[in-house]
């Protein structure tokens, strides 16, 4: 694979600090996965070539073999540059379930003005099972992304990240894709247990699964119930519970996320 810095606008700058990474990614073996629209030009054919594959599992099995391969892909280190810009994804359905909507909306950072929206939609190719999210919501999810003039520096995404099963939830799996930072916000718990967090804004206790810590119970706002926050990947909890903070302002769900919503909600 060669990559040129003529190949790139300036908006792509983040895919050409994940060079060497892709490089490295071309070399391995990896299980059919689906081809990545959501990527600039002079990466997407080659990422596409590698797939081999024009559909994403449509069953259980072979589901539970990608993320199994893929998670540990997952950088659980901050490896997060500037931040300008932050976005979130959320997915709604239409057509009784048979078209999924995915939306991205870009927020300058850190005031949280929109400065970027995208929409995609595509037939829905996975039925909604717990812990297999993101073969639900992602295909559609990356057309949105490869539709954006912005490429955000941080996604925050509205479900789980290492907070799962297998530690590969949708901010992992859209993390290891794009290679971009990415962090589960989620609104209620998969998988662990955890103690009741304090109820002032910012407060939050661990969420355990047997030894390992997973993730963060976090108060986004007063006396209101906290929100689920995990690694995604290319961040540590540290800076997911910042950033999470950060891009909430009056109400319990981060601003990325509601705009999201409100665009993916039509």
């Amino acid at each position: 694979l060669t990559v040129r810095r003529s190949d790139f606008s300036r908006d792509d700058v983040l895919y050409i600090r994940c060079q060497s990474r892709l490089k490295s990614l071309l070399r391995q073996p990896v299980p059919a996965l689906p081809p990545c629209t959501g990527l600039p030009h002079a990466v997407a054919p080659a990422y596409n070539d590698r797939m081999q594959s024009t559909d994403w599992p449509t069953d259980v099995a072979s589901a539970r073999g990608v993320q199994e391969t893929l998670r540990s892909q997952v950088v659980r280190e901050n490896q997060l540059g500037p931040v300008s810009t932050v976005a979130g994804v959320d997915v709604g359905f239409e057509d009784g379930g048979k078209t999924t909507r995915a939306a991205v909306a870009v927020l300058a950072f850190p005031g949280l003005e929109p400065v970027a929206s995208a929409i995609s939609r595509s037939p829905t190719r996975f039925p909604y099972i717990p812990g297999y999210l993101s073969f639900r919501e992602l295909p559609a999810a990356l057309e949105a992304l490869g539709q954006l003039a912005v490429m955000p520096d941080l996604i925050l995404c509205d479900g789980q990240g290492l907070a799962h099963p297998r530690r590969f939830g949708i901010a992992c799996h859209l993390g290891v894709l794009t290679g971009i930072p990415c962090i589960g916000v989620a609104k209620s718990r998969l998988i662990g247990s955890h103690e009741e967090p304090p109820a002032d804004k910012g407060q939050w206790v661990p969420l355990r699964d047997r030894e390992e810590t997973i993730g963060a119970v976090l108060r986004t706002r007063t006396r209101v119930s906290p929100v689920y926050v995990s690694i995604g990947h290319r961040v540590d909890l540290a800076a997911a519970i910042d950033y999470t903070l950060r891009c909430t302002t009056r109400y319990r769900l981060p601003e990325t996320t509601r705009h999201a919503h409100r665009l993916a909600s039509g």
